[in-house]
């Protein structure tokens, strides 16, 4: 009896306790939007912009959804997802996140849902930027849309993981899709693209131990030429030889040759004058212009010829009877 008088007295104290909470709200830390300025990674100088930052923190890491600018008619929107596993386990988040190593079959899922509706091709040509190797898938969409997946884990070698623990690892995944630039402009992106995220502690090292001063430098026997690189596979050419003076010549003017006129045909008929020239002399033999009588009837000159008589030839042509 006296243990359900204890027990009926508890019991109450606890309804007493809860009707006396202030009934404040906690929101569990699962995912925020933080400002761009604090993205872990950038997109090139010249773009995509950034849109807006979702981060989701973990217990050992941090994730973070970049969502750039979008001008295209696929659905969903062009993102830069970068993953930073490898923390101490002292972040605020919930839950830790696995160390997913990148697979042939993940990789595929992960395309092709990021880009649906858009047959997509996996390149087989080794690339590499300036964290390392990564591959990318590229398609066309039916209205012509340019798309490209590509895919990057960062992590140290298997040596330095061994001697120096570092166990840090990042993974990149990059969705672009645009109407109009073509899969090298998209492919730039991977290639201009800059982490600017860091890990606490020398052991999380993603990149694995820093790389020494080239040796080259300052070695004799070693020139370095103003060239991409530095250096030649064939000598540089020595000396100098200024390049001879251009002699100024005046421009050669041709006039264009004009045809010689061609031979008129001869003038077939009277001759007419022209009316700036004075009309011409008749001639004794020449046949007079047709005349017209005051009735209108044409009536053509005649010319009487004399015709000697046979007589009248040497000097019996000066006698009377020959000049009747």
């Amino acid at each position: 009896m006296r243990l359900l008088k204890t027990t009926s007295c508890v019991v109450l104290a606890a309804l007493a306790t809860a009707c006396a909470s202030t009934g404040g709200i906690r929101q569990p830390t699962v995912a925020e939007t933080v400002p761009s300025e604090r993205a872990l990674a950038l997109p090139p100088p010249g773009g995509p912009s950034i849109v807006s930052v979702v981060e989701r923190k973990r217990g050992n890491g941090v994730e973070q959804t970049i969502s750039l600018f979008t001008s295209s008619t696929v659905p969903d929107q062009n993102f830069l997802k970068v993953q930073f596993l490898g923390a101490s386990g002292t972040n605020p988040g919930t839950g830790n996140a696995g160390f997913r190593m990148v697979s042939e079959s993940g990789i595929s899922r992960e395309m092709f849902a990021a880009v649906p509706g858009v047959p997509m091709v996996r390149s087989a040509t080794f690339l590499q930027n300036s964290y390392g190797p990564f591959g990318y898938g590229s398609g066309r969409s039916a209205t012509g849309d340019t798309c490209i997946y590509a895919w990057q884990q960062i992590r140290s070698s298997r040596s330095a993981q061994t001697q120096a623990r570092n166990f840090g690892m990042i993974q990149v995944r990059l969705r672009l899709c645009d109407t109009r630039a073509t899969e090298r402009q998209l492919l730039s992106i991977v290639y201009g693209y800059t982490i600017i995220g860091t890990f606490d502690g020398e052991i999380w090292n993603p990149f694995g131990n820093q790389q020494g001063t080239d040796p080259a430098l300052g070695r004799t026997g070693s020139p370095i030429y103003p060239d991409v690189g530095g250096y030649r596979d064939v000598a540089m050419p020595i000396g100098y030889e200024p390049a001879p003076v251009a002699v100024r010549t005046s421009p050669v003017v041709r006039r264009p040759v004009r045809p010689a006129p061609a031979a008129l045909p001869p003038a077939i008929g009277p001759r007419v004058p022209l009316p700036d020239l004075p009309p011409e002399t008749p001639r004794a033999n020449a046949v007079p212009p047709t005349a017209v009588t005051p009735t209108g009837q044409q009536a053509m000159a005649t010319t009487v010829v004399t015709v000697p008589s046979p007589d009248c030839i040497g000097d019996a042509a000066m006698t009377a009877a020959c000049q009747r």
